[in-house]
């Protein structure tokens, strides 16, 4: 049976209690790990200092998440539990109400310090549609896509919380029709709706994860939207691959989902053909049935499914470790762009306008290839949760500023 909290929920929020996302708000006492609820942040530092939780007081005293996260699946487990009895018991209600802070009071920050990040390239839509876009005389997919979850390494250092303006990137392009690159502000820059996966629990160099443990070492989920300066990637991208086209900025929504509240979530993904190789075979369903939706100055221009997905995200993490690539408490890895079989679900305006090719319509009679300076760009998702709840995200949103 679905409890009931004594915070009051509106109807549709994206954090009703089967929900619970981790994130670090700043307020009038600093930055401060809290729980959504309904329109509000639970502070978890004071539940601490109110001495109402037990375990890992130290943790989630601290400005980020990562102590927590380190503490293991056991951990989590207890923690969310004496959360979800503390926002419905009755009788907890006089010493936990004061510790409630509306969030459009506070900010908030980058939930957790990011140690690496990976971006995977995991959708079979979105990858034979950039296929066809920059190599139009070649096959769309290239031989090992469907052996193994393509990905690259990404800076760390430019993941950004939503709501940080993106700066317009410069760098070397050259057109087709152009004897020589030239350097400059990018002209086609673009967005990619992804779904991102943090990790807590830590390895040792030399040590695999295999897809049974994937719940013992990821934390939760986020939305991420992987900025790309298409002319800067399509120049330089041959033959080793993003650099400069993708590293200059990486928005994620400032609340971390955990994954027991995705439970309902989860879902089988598509069959795989040919049939991977043993270490990336899934031992349990994975897939997570997820809705984006893609707002374009205030215009919803697709809805991604996520369950569309080709590779889950437990088989990037088999795959990301398996050469005994250690992990590290704080690591991120993305899906890559999470696009459908329909034209409205591709989760990238490269797609979108193929190329450049066909302008998307917004609001007002506006037409758009590409992003220009003060474009806003505001990325959502949402997923079944117990008893008929809807699990939301948040957002995660950034607004275009010219170049330096």
């Amino acid at each position: 049976m679905l409890p009931q909290t004594w915070v009051p929920v509106p109807e549709g929020s994206d954090f009703p209690i089967t929900n619970l996302p981790y994130g670090v708000f700043r307020g009038t006492n600093g930055r401060r790990i809290g729980v959504a609820i309904g329109e509000h942040v639970l502070d978890l530092a004071g539940v601490v200092e109110r001495g109402l939780l037990d375990g890992p007081s130290k943790a989630l005293r601290t400005a980020t998440l990562n102590d927590f996260m380190a503490s293991g699946r056991p951990q989590w487990t207890r923690v969310r539990e004496r959360i979800t009895e503390l926002l419905t018991d009755e009788s907890c209600r006089g010493n936990v109400e004061p510790l409630l802070v509306r969030q459009d009071a506070v900010s908030m920050c980058l939930p957790f310090d990011v140690a690496d990040y990976v971006d995977f390239y995991s959708s079979k839509h979105h990858a034979t549609n950039v296929g066809k876009i920059f190599r139009p005389d070649a096959e769309a997919l290239l031989p090992n896509w469907t052996h193994l979850p393509v990905g690259y390494h990404g800076r760390a250092g430019t993941v950004v919380v939503s709501g940080t303006d993106i700066v317009r990137p410069c760098g070397q392009r050259k057109a087709p029709a152009d004897e020589t690159p030239a350097y400059g502000p990018s002209t086609r820059l673009d967005i990619e709706a992804e779904v991102g996966f943090v990790v807590g629990v830590p390895t040792l160099l030399g040590e695999r994860v295999s897809t049974v443990d994937f719940a013992d070492h990821v934390f939760g989920v986020i939305l991420v939207n992987d900025w790309s300066a298409r002319d800067i990637q399509a120049w330089e991208y041959v033959p080793l691959g993003p650099f400069l086209g993708k590293s200059f900025a990486t928005s994620v929504s400032p609340w971390v989902v955990p994954l027991a509240a995705l439970a309902e979530a989860r879902v089988a993904g598509p069959r795989q053909d040919p049939a991977p190789l043993d270490y990336l075979l899934d031992a349990a369903p994975w897939a997570l049935d997820l809705a984006l939706a893609v707002e374009w100055n205030g215009t919803v221009v697709s809805r991604p499914p996520f369950a569309s997905m080709y590779w889950t995200p437990g088989q990037q993490l088999a795959h990301l470790t398996v050469n005994g690539a250690s992990l590290r408490t704080g690591d991120l890895y993305a899906s890559g762009t999470v696009s459908g079989s329909a034209k409205e679900e591709r989760g990238s305006f490269l797609e979108l306008s193929w190329g450049g090719t066909e302008p998307v319509a917004l609001a007002g009679g506006v037409t758009r290839t590409f992003l220009e300076d003060g474009d806003t760009v505001t990325l959502r998702a949402g997923a079944p949760g117990l008893d008929g709840t809807r699990i939301g995200f948040g957002e995660v949103t950034g607004t275009v500023l010219p170049a330096r």
